[in-house]
């Protein structure tokens, strides 16, 4: 099995072929991540709605989502190390079944506590859905498809976002809270239909190498030996730095901002949250071309989102007066969009540090970051938004010093994880000289 991904020119043994069959079994898989988004964001539009329900105020309300999160990211190596022994099938089967029960769960819960446990559930089957499909798309595509089939699933996640956002918030202002959730349960069904039927875990000839007997010893090793490659360390920091400042904009405090702060009414910053969403799945196409073509690419693109998304955060926040001009507002949304791509390029350092039998820790190690950073800044500007009177200024500038902290990081790792990747092509070539045609 090759664990290449170095350009479009590369073509080594043991690749696996691609092709229609592999596009439907991947698409099965994409299928039950697109469901999994659809659920994870259906709270975004319904967190008025909720606290009427449950009768919360709003730091009660704000639990869920970083409950989600804590889940979300706590999951990400134990569901690593699960898609490394189990297999991608068995793992999205039963994440199809805890975040099902979870969207049900939530549309029938009577109270706070038995909603906030529906939202546990679904947030830990949502944690075996991404890492699942990344690791299909590395046992059916060649290689060198490595980065464009990753930011295509991150594409389709976005437009699950965007059917939350548009179909399910007309549902539940046109049915009712519980036919709305419970009646969009019923997509987890019909892709675990599609699932049980359609996916396998890899092509005929492919077979992965028989895992070892599971235990202790085996989880430690799958762990530290991920996290000596430089290109699993760097992988995390490039999505710790990259994905927070647009993930904790769109699931908490980009709304109370441009209505709070900026003086907009909510139906322009619902429009404006939109925007991060479709600028979003535009610039996943764009980084994926490019770095399946220029492998390079890879650091330049990460660090050049990184900047500009600094740039334009510090020009809205210390803009003159007390709100920046829509065309400011704009823009920053239309950059912040870009980080959800520039995240994924994460999964790209670490996938060809780490051999196939690793693929699902390492990419659970990388997957861990930007949540971690994502539940660290949501936490840091509520604190700083009650201790500062509502100061979003204040409060906002947390972002600076997580993405100091990962550029710093980043540079540190760079020149480590290039050096391990020449050397790994080298000897990568190498072996493909000596297979007998």
């Amino acid at each position: 099995m090759s664990r290449d991904a170095y350009g479009p020119a590369v073509s080594l043994p043991g690749d696996p072929p691609g092709g229609r069959r592999a596009a439907l079994v991947w698409g099965v898989g994409v299928a039950v991540y697109f469901v999994a988004v659809i659920f994870r964001t259906s709270l975004g539009v319904a967190g008025l709605d909720a606290a009427d329900r449950f009768g919360v105020n709003a730091s009660a309300l704000s639990t869920f989502s970083i409950l989600q999160l804590l889940v979300y990211a706590g999951m990400q190596i134990p569901v690593g190390l699960m898609v490394d022994r189990l297999g991608t099938k068995k793992v999205l089967t039963f994440g199809v079944l805890l975040f099902t029960l979870g969207q049900l769960g939530f549309a029938l819960s009577p109270s706070y506590g038995m909603a906030l446990a529906s939202r546990a559930l679904l947030g830990c089957g949502d944690a075996m859905t991404f890492i699942s499909v990344l690791r299909l798309g590395s046992r059916w595509f060649p290689a060198r498809r490595g980065p464009l089939v990753a930011q295509l699933a991150g594409l389709v996640g976005m437009a699950g976002n965007l059917v939350s956002t548009i179909v399910l918030s007309r549902l539940l202002h046109g049915v009712g809270w519980t036919a709305a959730f419970a009646g969009s349960s019923a997509a987890g069904v019909l892709v675990l239909v599609l699932l049980l039927l359609f996916l396998k875990d890899h092509p005929e000839g492919h077979e992965p190498a028989p895992a070892p007997r599971a235990g202790a010893a085996f989880v430690r090793r799958q762990i530290a030996e991920s996290w000596r490659e430089p290109g699993t360390r760097l992988g995390l920091w490039v999505h710790f730095t990259t994905q927070f400042p647009a993930m904790v904009f769109l699931l908490l405090w980009g709304m109370p901002f441009l209505v709070e702060a900026q003086g907009l009414d909510r139906g322009t910053a619902g429009e404006l949250l939109t925007l991060v969403v479709l600028s979003n799945m535009v610039v996943g196409l764009v980084y994926g071309q490019v770095i399946a073509r220029h492998h390079a690419a890879r650091t330049p693109l990460a660090l050049g989102t990184i900047a500009v998304t600094a740039l334009l955060w510090a020009t809205t926040l210390v803009y003159p007066g007390d709100r920046a001009p829509m065309w400011l507002l704009i823009t920053l949304c239309t950059v912040l969009g870009a980080c959800g791509p520039a995240s994924m390029i994460g999964f790209d350092f670490a996938r060809p540090a780490n051999p196939p039998e690793r693929q699902g820790t390492a990419s659970g190690i990388v997957n861990m970051g930007g949540f971690v950073a994502s539940m660290t800044t949501l936490f840091a500007v509520g604190v700083l938004l009650d201790a500062t009177g509502d100061d979003y200024r204040i409060a906002f500038s947390s972002v600076f010093v997580l993405e100091a902290l990962g550029v710093v990081q980043i540079l540190r790792l760079g020149a480590r994880t290039a050096r391990r990747e020449r050397e790994r092509l080298v000897a990568s070539r190498v072996e493909a000289v000596h297979v007998p045609a």
